[in-house]
């Protein structure tokens, strides 16, 4: 049963890495290479660490690499910190992820399902909603790359240093704040999860009754707490 389904020039892309630069490169190309992407993570985390919650709507397209099949879905996201989501698929396959310090909720009305899952699902830094939420640890378990603009938005290329199934690559656009507004999530087999606000509140007013989920009555109820092996994949897709 399918679960829930965050310098361009002469025509190169002038890329711009957060790891230091190999001794082959030229002296004078390492000091702005890392200056570059210092600033970028710097701004990103300052932005973040301001922001207490915010209300965006979305589009996602998610794409099949074998078959180029696509399937996009429209829907409305709340955030408020530490890590509190609500993700509401309105367009396409209906579904709300209800995530909580204690829980994580997955209610798939169409086929009267709810899943219950343990937190510790979205808490890598590699989880789609780390990223799409600035909640990442890019510094620490990220190498980033700096593109430059793109549809008029500053882009950076996120590679895990420990890939997950999930997550190998994630292309990230910026505004000029900092916050994110697109997140293009690459994973193992080559399949895109694109994410796209629509909208974006920063600090909007959310309440305690937006993160609380029951199941409606003669919904069936798998609790997958207690289950080894679970993983973020299933979530956000």
């Amino acid at each position: 049963m399918k679960l829930a389904h965050l310098i361009a020039g002469a025509g190169a892309v002038v890329a711009l890495t957060l790891a230091p630069a190999p001794q082959a490169l030229p002296p004078f190309c390492a000091a702005p290479v890392h200056a570059a992407v210092v600033q970028e993570v710097a701004q990103i985390k300052s932005t973040y660490a301001a922001l207490r919650s915010f209300r965006a709507a979305f589009e996602q397209t998610l794409t099949h690499r074998e078959s180029g099949k696509k399937e996009s879905r429209k829907g409305t996201l709340l955030f408020r910190k530490p890590l509190s989501i609500r993700w509401e698929t309105v367009e396409g396959t209906r579904e709300l992820l209800v995530v909580t310090p204690a829980e994580i909720w997955d209610y798939i009305p169409d086929e009267e399902v709810a899943y219950r899952y343990p937190p510790e699902l979205v808490q890598d830094s590699r989880s789609i909603i780390q990223v799409l939420t600035g909640q990442a640890a890019l510094d620490k378990d990220f190498d980033v790359t700096v593109e430059g603009r793109k549809d008029g938005f500053r882009t950076l290329l996120l590679y895990p240093r420990d890939p997950s199934p999930q997550m190998v690559e994630a292309r990230v656009y910026l505004d000029d704040k900092g916050y994110i507004q697109r997140a293009d999530i690459v994973d193992f087999y080559g399949n895109h999860n694109d994410v796209r606000f629509t909208s974006f509140d920063v600090d909007a007013r959310v309440k305690d009754q937006d993160f609380r989920f029951t199941p409606p009555k003669g919904v069936d109820v798998e609790d997958r707490t207690q289950k080894k092996g679970v993983e973020e994949r299933e979530l956000f897709k």
